[in-house]
C-alpha cells in the first residue's frame, strides 16, 4: 500500500510531464518521452541504496549532505523520487534512456518534478507564472541538489553572484554613488524580489498590509497618514521618485534636485490633478528645495500641506 501512494502521484506528474514536452518544445518532445515515461506505469523502483553502486561519490559527498537526504526516511524513495523509478535503469546497465535526466527536460518539466515536493512552500507558489520560468529560467539554473556547498538552498553561487550573471543592467545600478548595499551583504535581491514569482511586476514583494517593499525597511513611510501624497498609494509607489536599486542622486532620486522632481507634477495644466505651486514661489533662493517647508512628503498625519 506505502508503494501504491508513491506510484499515483508519480503516474500523474508523467501525463502532466508528457503534455508539457509536446506543447511546449516540439523538437524536444520526440526525444523527451524516454526521460518522462519513466514515472507512468509499468516501471519499478529500485532499492533506496542502490543508486551507491555507481554513483558513490555524488551520493556520499553532496546527497548524503543536503536537505534532498530527508528522502530517504519513512520508506521514501531517495534518488529516485525527482530521477524517477530506477530499476530498468539499473538492468539496463545504467542505461542513461532508462532514467530522468534533467539536461533532456524542459524548463516546465524540471519545475513540475521540483514542485512534487515544494508547491505547498508559499515562497514558490506562484513559480508556474513567474517571469523566470516564462523566460526558460527554471529550478536548475539557480539550485544544484548535488554539487552546492549552500546547505539551506542548495543555490549554484552566492545569491548576489547569481542575480548578476543575467541582470548585469542592475549590476551596474548597484555601482551608482547612491544605492542599496547589496555588494557588501548588507540587503540581498531576495529581501526586496521574490525569485520564484509573486503577483506584481518585476517579481517585487510586498510588506504587511500588501504596502510596498520599501516599508518593510522604511517604516516611518508606510502610513497610512490622515493626509496621504498621492504618489506614494500609486501603483508606482516610492518608484514615482526613486529609483530602487542605485542612483547618481542622494537618497536614490530620480533627478538631482528636489524641485525639478516637485514640478513634474506641480505645473499647472489643463488635465494635471496636482495642485500648481503658488503664485508666490518665484523659484528664487529661498524656495529652491520644497522640502525646506513640506518635510513630511511621504504624508502627515497634521498639515494638508506636509509641513511640519
Amino acid at each position: 500500500m506505502r508503494r501504491q501512494l508513491w506510484l499515483v502521484p508519480a503516474f500523474c506528474a508523467a501525463v502532466w510531464i508528457s503534455a508539457a514536452a509536446a506543447s511546449n518544445n516540439p523538437q524536444q518532445s520526440s526525444t523527451a518521452p524516454q526521460s518522462a515515461s519513466l514515472l507512468s506505469g509499468g516501471t519499478q523502483y529500485a532499492e533506496t541504496d542502490v543508486c551507491k553502486t555507481c554513483h558513490q561519490e555524488i551520493w556520499e559527498k553532496h546527497f548524503a549532505l543536503t536537505p534532498h537526504s530527508a528522502l530517504l526516511k519513512h520508506d521514501q524513495h531517495g534518488c529516485q523520487a525527482c530521477h524517477g523509478p530506477g530499476q530498468a535503469h539499473v538492468d539496463g546497465g545504467g542505461d542513461p534512456t532508462k532514467i530522468i535526466r534533467f539536461e533532456t527536460l524542459s524548463p516546465a518539466q524540471t519545475a513540475a518534478i521540483c514542485s512534487k515536493c515544494h508547491e505547498a512552500n508559499l515562497e514558490v507558489q506562484n513559480f508556474s507564472k513567474s517571469e523566470h520560468l516564462t523566460n526558460g529560467v527554471t529550478c536548475t539554473n539557480c539550485h544544484d541538489p548535488h554539487n552546492s556547498t549552500d546547505v539551506n538552498f542548495m543555490l549554484v553561487k552566492t545569491q548576489t553572484v547569481l542575480c548578476y550573471s543575467c541582470h548585469s543592467a542592475q549590476r551596474a545600478e548597484f555601482a551608482r554613488p547612491f544605492r542599496h548595499r547589496v555588494d557588501i551583504g548588507l540587503v540581498q535581491c531576495s529581501d526586496c524580489h521574490n525569485p520564484h514569482g509573486t503577483e506584481t511586476g518585476g517579481q517585487v514583494r510586498t510588506a504587511a498590509g500588501q504596502f510596498a517593499v520599501c516599508t518593510k525597511c522604511h517604516t516611518d513611510t508606510m502610513g497610512p497618514f490622515v493626509f496621504e501624497h498621492a504618489p506614494v498609494k500609486t501603483d508606482e509607489s516610492c518608484l514615482s521618485c526613486h529609483t530602487p536599486h542605485g542612483s547618481t542622486n542622494p537618497r536614490l532620486l530620480q533627478v538631482n534636485n528636489v524641485n525639478f522632481l516637485c514640478l513634474r507634477c506641480h505645473t499647472p495644466n489643463m488635465n494635471g490633478a496636482a495642485p500648481g505651486i503658488p503664485s508666490f514661489h518665484t523659484q528664487s533662493a529661498k524656495y529652491q528645495a520644497c522640502t525646506m517647508c513640506h518635510t513630511q512628503i511621504h504624508g502627515s498625519n497634521f498639515d494638508p500641506y506636509f509641513f511640519r
